[in-house]
């Protein structure tokens, strides 16, 4: 299965979580549209406490060791570009504690991607050395470490 179909997706729960509820699929650039999937959920989640809001942002990284691993294993691809769950976490690990607005939710998907894209050390350092779901989550989680940290700082000097 190296390039699945929606209907796969939809009889598959991993690979249809993996592929971002189909965002995945998209043929140019799966990874954005993974992180726009990302944002309808974010904007559910805003409302959350810090504390509850971070717990399930670890639980759907912690899942997604397993979800990004097994579908990279069924497609036979370590890291295809469609699967993007990696990319939704790290939008709202990126989003945690940010101000609110949409004029933020854009900054922080701005951020993400830059950060995703570019992998500056130690993020190229872990999408080329780290494998499995482990490595496919890993290097998102950094990019949103530093584009979390960007926004944070924008956001305290804007405040």
């Amino acid at each position: 299965m190296q390039n699945p179909t929606f209907g796969q997706l939809l009889r598959d729960p991993t690979m249809l979580l993996a592929f971002g509820f189909g965002s995945g699929l998209s043929p140019k650039a799966p990874g954005t549209f993974g992180t726009l999937a990302a944002i309808p959920f974010w904007w559910l989640m805003q409302g959350l406490s810090p504390s509850w809001y971070l717990a399930i942002v670890i639980i759907a990284a912690l899942v997604g060791f397993y979800l990004c691993g097994a579908a990279a294993e069924k497609l036979g691809v370590h890291d295809h570009g469609g699967i993007v769950w990696d990319e939704m976490v790290g939008y709202w690990l990126t989003m945690f504690m940010a101000p609110a607005g949409w004029g933020w939710a854009l900054y922080g998907f701005v951020l993400f991607r830059l950060f995703d894209i570019a992998k500056p050390q130690p993020i190229r350092w872990a999408d080329r050395r780290v494998h499995g779901g482990v490595g496919i989550m890993l290097d998102d989680i950094l990019a949103a470490v530093y584009a979390a940290l960007i926004l944070q700082l924008t956001a305290h000097f804007m405040g």
